[in-house]
Order: structure tokens, then sequence, then C-alpha cells
């Protein structure tokens, strides 16, 4: 198995370190975190962000597990400036869609549905039980909560956040850096 650090220790970060092995495909070596010390759901910290020049030497390959898109942003861009690669972690109990896209870094967590010809930009977060309908577009740092729902051909911008049991009707569009509250929904008026 391929060896990734995990950037954040953080209940997130946590999260995808179980996806992580319970997919099987990658082994998470540990978290760099700015707040955690010693070791998290059996993994160590191995420093904080500022130590990530030296984590590559324990792993070339990454995942940025932050749930604050802009500091996810941030970071992602950051490691790859210093030669991480990144990493993206499908649990093996989501459902995705052969033809779906899916950029660099993306977390797709348990129960969650990418559906038919959906794409996702890079950092992209699809919490558990979270769907992305078919056509429906996540643009890079887009972050579905858990339970949220989009209809086919929505689209949800840069770095917007869709909060737990926030919805897209058919066709919507959510600008960049838009946060939808638990519980709303937007539909198209007709």
């Amino acid at each position: 198995m391929k060896a990734v650090l995990i950037i954040g220790a953080g209940g997130h970060g946590q999260a995808v370190a179980e996806a992580m092995q319970a997919a099987n495909e990658y082994e998470p070596v540990g978290f760099v975190d700015d707040g955690q010390k010693g070791s998290v759901v059996g993994l160590p910290v191995l420093g904080t962000t500022a130590d990530l020049p030296e984590c590559i030497a324990k792993a070339r390959l990454a995942i940025v597990a932050i749930g604050k898109n802009s500091i996810r942003e941030d970071l992602q861009r950051r490691a790859e400036s210093i030669g991480f690669k990144l990493v993206t972690v499908i649990h093996p109990r989501a459902s995705v869609s052969p033809s779906a896209k899916i950029g660099r870094g993306s977390a797709i967590m348990a129960g969650a549905v990418v559906g038919t010809a959906a794409e996702l930009g890079s950092g992209v977060i699809v919490n558990c039980g979270a769907i992305v309908d078919h056509h429906c577009k996540v643009e890079d740092f887009g972050h579905l909560g858990t339970g949220a729902a989009m209809a086919g051909g929505s689209i949800l911008g840069a770095r917007a956040w869709m909060q737990a049991g926030a919805s897209l009707g058919y066709g919507v569009h959510v600008a960049a850096d838009e946060i939808l509250l638990p519980g709303e929904g937007r539909v198209i008026e007709r």
C-alpha cells in the first residue's frame, strides 16, 4: 500500500483516516496538525504544518483533511508546492459512478453518492450521506455537509459550503464562497 500523510487531525481528518483504512488502497502514516499532539485514532501526529517539508520523507502522497474550505485550499496548494502528490480518498461504502470525474485531493465519505457524469474539482468534500446527482458540478474546494443533496445539473461554486441537510433543486447554481445553512434549500423560481 502507498503511504499517505493526512494534513489535519480533527474530526474530518480522523474520518478520512478511517475511510482510507477501510478502502485498503492507502496506508495513513500519520497526521500533521497545528493543534493536536501525540496520537489520534492510533496514528501519530508527526508535527505541525510548519513541518510539512520534513514530512515528505515519510510519505510523498498526502490529503488535506480539513473541513474549512479556504484553509483546505491554502494547505493543498502549499503541500503541492513542497512536492506532495495529492490523493483522493473514496470510502468503500460510497457509490461513485464510473462516468464521474473527481479532482485530486477530494474525499468521498461513507454513504455518499456521486452520480452519472458528475464533476468534482480539486479538494472537494462529499460528506457522509451527501448526494451529488447526475450532471452536477462541484467546483474546487466545494463542500457538501452530511446529508446535503444536489439535484441533477446543479452547480456548487468554488469554496461554497452546503451545511448538513442543505439541498439544491435541479439546475440551481450556488456562487463561489456561499454558505447554505442546515436544512436550507434552493430551487429555480418559475
